[in-house]
């Protein structure tokens, strides 16, 4: 599947972002819980589906969209797949804001359509992991960065070895009320980081897992994996697959 979205959160609404293929892994039991999974910086949606479809949880189905094709300013300029524009892999980095906004709409808009009693959500690798993080923050303000209104109901985020964008956003809303607390306190997160990593250096994993813990993301789990490079391993996988059966109630898994 193909996609020219025309994204909610652009701040031009009249943006329209080219995403690429969408592979979906459907669940080999009784359909329980929808995640959409978001590739790294430079990769495609089928790279994951295969890892995926063989992880030990028959009741989730799969949703691997492809990023757009778009410049990227850490590369120079050069074009690749990237779900925003980096300048930098840090939480301290320039926040392309239009970008994020248009692909966490894209990924709300492939979760819009499943049925009201499936549980939903979003996790990612890499780059993927960090917009996965900043949908976290949509939820929870029920609002992108534009304003217009975030309509998912998100029952989990997973971020592998990734980092959270607009910190500095997220630091500066100071207004909390009572259902922007709620729904904080009430989100499971899981994020993993290698203390290998030289791409997305472990400090950054493990400075996103503070700043959220510290804007109220309560129900925040954090796991090192020492010496883990930018990659995964069965461990890790195996720890995924635990927290997420766990955390939404999965059957058969």
């Amino acid at each position: 599947m193909n996609f020219n979205s025309t994204a909610e959160g652009s701040q031009n609404s009249r943006t329209t972002v080219e995403f690429g293929r969408t592979h979906v892994v459907r669940p080999k039991g009784r359909h329980q819980a929808t995640i959409v999974w978001l590739h790294g910086l430079g990769d495609k949606g089928s790279s994951w589906s295969q890892l995926l479809e063989s992880l030990p949880l028959p009741n989730v189905k799969w949703i691997c969209p492809t990023a757009p094709t778009r410049p990227v300013s850490l590369f120079g300029g050069f074009p690749c797949t990237a779900w925003f524009d980096a300048q930098d892999i840090s939480e301290d980095a320039p926040d392309d804001l239009q970008g994020l906004d248009a692909s966490a709409a894209h990924v709300a808009n492939l979760l819009s359509t499943e049925p009201a009693d499936i549980k939903l959500g979003i996790g990612g690798f890499s780059m993927g992991a960090a917009t996965a993080l900043y949908s976290a923050t949509c939820h929870i303000f029920g609002l992108y960065a534009n304003r217009n209104p975030y309509l998912i109901n998100l029952s989990c985020v997973i971020g592998l070895s990734g980092w959270l964008p607009c910190s500095r956003m997220l630091r500066n809303r100071t207004e909390r009320s009572n259902e922007i607390v709620r729904r904080a306190a009430s989100l499971p997160i899981l994020l993993c980081h290698g203390s290998g990593d030289d791409v997305v250096a472990y400090k950054h994993g493990e400075n996103s897992a503070r700043i959220l813990s510290s804007a109220g993301f309560q129900n925040l789990t954090f796991r090192s994996y020492g010496g883990l490079g930018h990659y995964t391993i069965p461990e890790e996988m195996d720890e995924f697959c635990r927290w997420l059966a766990a955390r939404l109630g999965l059957q058969g898994s």
